[in-house]
């Protein structure tokens, strides 16, 4: 018998779609309910390993939709919520940034107090058997804005976002605080960094140099490469997100990194070496001479690098995968799977 329903937004994108199949085979009890909007972003072949699951169902909708939200939480009675959907892409942020305004804000507002409302009798009074219901909101490293060429961005570390997207979030991230100091809302953060792995959309950096380097295209790079972010392997980001929505303390946050720093110029470089071997080109040419250097996006920041330290000392969490290994995974999961 199932015992409790478990709301997860955006799981049809990236990060969700390989959070969703993680956590509805290890909670088998648990029903879970994947609410996507399916923008571009979100893509139902992401969830296909999912298929004749007891325990799993997808609601087509908008998290901006506050009714579809009540209606879902009341008919599901929906315990906890695992919210990942966002607009994420910065250069989206930077040429349209209001559609990242209204489902990064508005939406997680909207969420939180459905959440609310149906949890609780009063601010600080949850209602009798909803005590451990729980929201956890996941965000990003963009948020603290950019680090000189030393340093970590802790959990305390002033907010500064220097994006359309990391401003949203930001954002985001202050409605949940807020939502925790002044109802007593049961919530948690995690801000992570850089993800990559199988399913992530074709816009991002890792599946771009995959894609540009077997069609033979120019490799794009920004600027001089020398921008340096710290890579999270993906299943390792579901893990410390588990451990945070089940084991988290209420209203704290937590980040989640992979203490895997590489600049751009080192990704490209170790991506086409990889492709060199699995798939080589005919008369001894190398990926590496597709990489061309192409003007820099605006506000482009120059580093990244996360202390996950809080999380592995008072929840247990370390990274199963290095770069090494990792990247081995996501470009043979590109070379098999062909997106």
């Amino acid at each position: 018998m199932l015992k409790k329903t478990i709301l997860i937004t955006g799981g049809a994108g990236f990060i969700g779609s390989n959070f969703a199949p993680y956590f509805a085979k290890k909670y088998p009890k648990y029903r879970i309910i994947n609410l996507d909007k399916l923008t571009y972003a979100g893509n139902p072949a992401n969830l296909a390993e999912l298929k004749g699951s007891k325990n799993y169902a997808f609601v087509k909708g908008d998290i901006c939709n506050a009714e579809l939200i009540a209606k879902l939480f009341k008919k599901h009675d929906v315990r906890g919520v695992i919210h990942f959907a966002a607009e994420s892409h910065v250069d989206n942020s930077i040429t349209g940034p209001l559609p990242f305004i209204k489902t990064n804000i508005e939406g997680t507002f909207i969420l939180l107090d459905a959440a609310k409302k149906h949890w609780m009798e009063g601010p600080f009074k949850y209602k009798k058997g909803y005590e451990g219901c729980r929201l956890h909101h996941i965000s990003t490293d963009e948020v603290y804005g950019t680090l000189g060429p030393r340093g970590l961005f802790k959990e305390t570390t002033p907010y500064a976002p220097n994006s359309p997207y990391s401003a949203s979030k930001a954002s985001s991230d202050f409605l949940v605080r807020a939502y925790h100091h002044t109802f007593g809302l049961n919530v948690t953060t995690s801000n992570c960094s850089n993800n990559y792995g199988p399913k992530q959309h074709g816009e991002k950096l890792i599946p771009t140099i995959i894609r540009k380097a077997l069609s033979g295209q120019p490799i794009p790079i920004y600027g001089d490469g020398k921008n340096v972010r710290d890579w999270l392997y993906v299943l390792d980001h579901c893990k410390g997100i588990d451990l945070v929505y089940h084991k988290g303390k209420p209203g704290q946050t937590y980040n989640i990194g992979g203490r895997n720093e590489r600049n751009n110029l080192e990704i490209v470089s170790v991506i086409c070496k990889i492709l060199d071997g699995l798939k080589p080109l005919p008369d001894n040419r190398h990926y590496k001479d597709l990489i061309t250097f192409v003007k820099d996006r605006p506000g482009h920041d120059k580093r990244y690098a996360i202390d996950a330290a809080k999380l592995e000392r008072e929840l247990g969490w370390r990274a199963a995968e290095t770069f090494d290994t990792g990247i081995l995974k996501t470009v043979k999961w590109y070379l098999k799977n062909g997106r």
